[in-house]
């Protein structure tokens, strides 16, 4: 099969891979049908997260077909199909992740098993590929209905629920002004949940055209930072002085620019991998 594999910091090759098979009986196999490119793995690219490994599968943002179960899968069956999310809890299950000792060792706390995001997180082949092994396929996979394209949920894999939940950690009230820092895709996401969830104002901060163009469209108003000399004196100056009752930071580790937050993230992940 083909797959999107890790080759090196700043380096992806598209190349043929074994197709995967069942090993566990709680196994299933995945024919991709859609998948995604996430923000983090952005950290993989940029050499941030360590032991990722020359060929490793890349992609934990997918969906698809099932093709094979293993014997002791009997919810599922070939010909459905199904997204595999970070559902409820499951994302923070202990039992999924072999090398759990290599976060609690980086990280002082254990990790759940990941596709496609290094031997950290249990190194299992990721599903920027024709077909993938999804193990617990008893739990995690989610089947479903016909008639819904897959355009319509695959972002129900990773980053709608990662929008929204930045969002309802926000606590908003109805009426709120929510400032959010970042618009790809999970700024996005950010963007309608927070409205969903009652904010009066949106204030969506970014530099790209693009992205700005599609947080208004939403509703949000708009800053771009590049166009004003101070982020914090202009939503203080559109919020009448109050300041947002909310903020979302939908950037992250590899914010543009050179503050002491970037340098010192930059920093921290160096020395983990010394």
């Amino acid at each position: 099969m083909k797959a999107a594999c890790f080759w090196g910091k700043g380096e992806v090759r598209v190349v043929d891979a074994p197709d995967p098979e069942i090993i566990n009986p709680h196994d299933a196999i995945v024919r991709v049908t859609l998948t995604a490119i996430c923000g983090s793995d952005l950290h993989l690219y940029d050499g941030y997260i360590p032991t990722m490994m020359k060929g490793d599968i890349l992609g934990h943002e997918f969906m698809g077909e099932v093709v094979e179960v293993g014997p002791d899968v009997k919810n599922l069956k070939a010909g459905d199909r199904v997204i595999v999310p970070k559902n409820e809890m499951y994302s923070l299950c202990d039992n999924t992740n072999q090398n759990a000792w290599m976060t609690e060792a980086l990280y002082g706390h254990s990790g759940a098993g990941l596709f496609g995001y290094s031997h950290l997180y249990g190194g299992y082949a990721g599903g920027q590929a024709q077909y993938v092994r999804v193990p617990f396929a008893d739990v995690g996979p989610l089947k479903i209905p016909n008639g819904i394209p897959d355009e319509k949920v695959l972002f129900l894999t990773d980053i709608f629920p990662t929008g929204f939940m930045a969002a309802d950690n926000c606590d908003i009230k109805d009426g709120d002004t929510v400032a959010i820092w970042g618009c790809g895709p999970v700024g996005q996401f950010a963007i309608k949940s927070a409205f969903m969830l009652g904010a009066g104002r949106v204030i969506a901060i970014d530099r790209f055209p693009e992205r700005l163009r599609l947080a208004q469209e939403s509703g949000a108003e708009i800053v771009n930072y590049d166009e004003v000399d101070d982020v914090y004196d202009t939503l203080q100056e559109m919020t009448g002085g109050l300041g947002p009752d909310a903020c979302i930071d939908a950037v992250g580790m590899e914010a543009h620019g050179s503050t002491l937050d970037a340098w010192y993230d930059r920093a921290k992940q160096t020395m983990r991998r010394s």
